[in-house]
Order: structure tokens, then sequence, then C-alpha cells
């Protein structure tokens, strides 16, 4: 019982056309997620770029501790954030990794929800 290579390029080529749909996929959701990570880091540029001109304008030591307080707090949530899209991100790209060897298309998985 021997397969003739032509019943095999069905096969080769539904694997290749998967692989390459799952490429495309990771490489938009890569996409997608640099420019987070950018506005993200813009974010924090004007944060502290706030805080110093918050700080050329403050008339007291207790004023400029508050500005500074304020401005730590903002900069903590803003890294738990981060925390969360990072870990977000990485599930995501797993899931997609994770449904297409498992020959869904695209990684769709009932666990992905809303998304």
């Amino acid at each position: 019982m021997t397969t003739a290579p032509s019943e095999l390029l069905p096969f080769g080529k539904a694997q290749t056309e998967a692989m390459l749909n799952l490429q495309k996929d990771l490489m938009e959701l890569y996409e997608q997620s640099s420019r987070a990570w950018l506005d993200r880091v813009k974010s924090e540029m004007e944060l502290w770029s706030g805080l110093a001109t918050k700080l050329t304008g403050t008339r007291s030591v207790p004023e400029a501790m508050e500005a500074y307080q304020k401005c730590i707090t903002e900069q903590m949530q803003m890294t738990a954030d981060d925390g969360k899209r990072l870990f977000h991100d990485c599930q995501t790209v797993t899931q997609r990794i994770a449904g297409a060897f498992n020959g869904k298309p695209n990684g769709n998985t009932a666990s992905r929800g809303g998304e």
C-alpha cells in the first residue's frame, strides 16, 4: 500500500497554507503589541516630562513631594498595567500557536471569548 506523490500534494499544500496563515496571524499580533508598547513608552515620557514641569513650578518642598508622589503612583499603575498587557499578549500568542497545532484555524479556541 504505497501512496502516490500526487496524493500527498494536497496534504503538503494544506500544511504549508496553515503555517503561512499562522505566521501572518502572529506577525499581526506582534505589530499590534509593538504599537501598544510604543504608545506606553510615549506615555511614560509624558509622565516624567510632566513631573519636571510641575517641579519647576513648585514653591515648597511639600508641594514638590506631593507632585513626585502622584507621579510615582501613576507610574506604578502603569507598570501593573504593563504586566497585565504582557501576560495577555503572551497568552494570545500561545493560544494561536497551540490552536494551529491542534488544527484550529488562527488558534480559535472557546477560551478566547470576546477578544
